[in-house]
């Protein structure tokens, strides 16, 4: 423990611009704005290890904001923070307990509060300069021993981009890599859709609920100005357990469009009659391979696009924008599962942002509807109930936000 790291527990209040200005000296003096406990213990005890955590200064800040800080004392340590980001510190270390600064504050309850809306601001910025750094899209990786939070936010759905050193290992995992899963077997057992050898959840009826909303958000787009439209087509990319596909067919839309890719779900698919129903068009295939022939085809054009599929990362979903813009009717609206860094409150606000700015970019708009998600079976076993936990029997849980980000996305000018 240093001076620095004791500074920023604010053990004596008020909090004021005392604390602000022996923070920048320390700074200026050349100790690490990243300068962990852990590694003043090594440093102390004669320790040569790399230290695997790292709880930095703005863990220390995050654990000890003051419940109960006056506006004049938020304000000191809302610019404590800003000075530790100008000095490099990261958004997305993890400190022993596994947790991020922002993770800190959404345990305390402490959302709402500056501090946490600029721990966000600094993980947008983070990975958009990534983007240019790397000319390629490059988000949060995965922990791979460097203290690093691990990204399983946007699984099993939307995945998160994996580094090109760790390409090789994951592409023998299922819910990593595209062609791994797409050869891998499925198995269709209660309530879910899992890969017969690693029990993934591909797909589970806890998002039945989701998937409704998701249905009834891209039939507002069968509407123009008021008036049903002549013919109203839908797609839906990723039929999985079709649970968003029974709703899309409740609702009788001229054309019924399914991408599919996977040969397990497609056996399913004809087992169920989905190919003899008239009005469905079901596309054997990866969504790149068959959205480019109707973008070709230049005559086929959606009231309603709904986006859900297994092993994918959020640059094909960007991929998806550069089509989606050549297929949506001007009315139309777009949505998709939004499993994008849920796994952790922090990074799902983080891709909340991107995802918006990245829209903006095509000349869509995005809005989130709050879906409360607190429920016993999805985040743990009920005193009350016996039925335990949806993730039973699950490699591991790709969801664990209490609030679910439903987005709706259409053309700016409607």
């Amino acid at each position: 423990m240093t001076d620095l790291h004791e500074l920023c527990k604010f053990q004596i209040r008020p909090v004021d611009g005392r604390y602000l200005t022996e923070l920048k000296y320390f700074l200026r003096n050349g100790i690490p704005s990243t300068y962990t406990e852990e590694d003043a213990f090594n440093y102390i005890n004669g320790i040569e290890e790399e230290a695997e955590t790292t709880t930095t200064p703005l863990h220390i800040i995050c654990r000890s904001y003051p419940q109960d800080a006056s506006e004049e004392e938020a304000k000191v340590i809302n610019e404590m923070a800003a000075t530790l980001f100008e000095y490099g510190a990261g958004w997305c270390l993890v400190d022993a307990d596994g947790n991020t600064p922002g993770c800190v504050l959404a345990k305390r309850g402490l959302k709402h509060i500056d501090l946490y809306e600029q721990i966000v601001d600094a993980g947008v910025r983070a990975e958009l300069l990534l983007r240019k750094v790397e000319c390629n899209v490059e988000f949060v990786e995965p922990d791979s021993g460097d203290a690093q939070v691990e990204e399983q936010g946007a699984q099993p759905h939307v995945e998160s981009v994996e580094t090109e050193t760790k390409a090789g290992c994951a592409a023998k995992d299922p819910a990593d890599s595209q062609e791994a899963y797409l050869n891998a077997k499925l198995r269709y057992e209660k309530g879910a859709l899992v890969t017969e050898e690693q029990n993934d959840g591909v797909m589970m009826d806890w998002e039945t609920d989701l998937m409704k909303r998701g249905c009834d958000t891209i039939f507002k787009g069968a509407q123009v100005d008021g008036e049903l439209d002549d013919e109203v087509a839908i797609l839906n990319i990723g039929f999985g357990m079709g649970i968003i596909d029974s709703f899309i067919a409740e609702k009788q839309p001229t054309k019924h469009y399914i991408c599919e890719a996977h040969p397990d779900v497609l056996v399913k698919m004809k087992r169920d009659g989905w190919y003899d129903r008239p009005n469905v068009v079901v596309l054997e295939g990866t969504w790149k391979e068959q959205l480019d022939k109707l973008l070709s085809q230049g005559n086929v054009f959606f009231n309603g696009v709904y986006y859900d599929t297994f092993s994918e990362h959020y640059e094909d979903m960007l991929d998806l924008f550069d089509v989606l813009v050549g297929l949506l009717k001007p009315h139309g609206v777009f949505s998709f599962f939004n499993g994008l860094g849920a796994d952790r409150e922090v990074v799902y606000d983080v891709y909340k942002n991107l995802v918006s700015m990245d829209l903006s970019n095509y000349g869509l708009s995005c809005s989130f509807e709050n879906v409360d998600m607190s429920t016993s079976r999805l985040h743990g076993t009920s005193e009350e109930s016996n039925d335990g936990s949806v993730w039973d029997n699950i490699k591991r849980p790709y969801w664990v936000c209490p609030v679910y980000y439903h987005p709706e996305v259409k053309f700016v000018d409607f």
